[in-house]
């Protein structure tokens, strides 16, 4: 499968990952409406939304500039052929 690169799909692709976690947090709020719960989905949202910045952002930018990839499973390959590597 090829990039995606049209700008309209791509955007799209934003919303449907929006949607998605709105769907899931609610699912979550609905199952055990508390307080603690409401604030477990936004660390959730904040940790997962700092974890993809880390992980397509700072590691390229300030940790290794010659790692390149497009996506986790392509970052955990890259790694674990730099492992190999003597």
């Amino acid at each position: 499968m090829g990039d995606l690169k049209s700008k309209r799909l791509i955007v799209l692709k934003g919303w449907l990952f929006l949607a998605v976690a709105v769907l899931a947090g609610t699912g979550l709020l609905l199952r055990d409406p508390s307080w603690q719960t409401a604030a477990l989905v936004v660390v959730l949202a904040w940790a997962a939304a700092r974890f993809y910045y880390f992980l397509f952002y700072v590691l390229e930018k300030y940790v290794d500039p010659d790692l390149r990839y497009v996506g986790m499973l392509d970052l955990l390959k890259a790694l674990l052929r730099r492992r190999r590597k003597p």
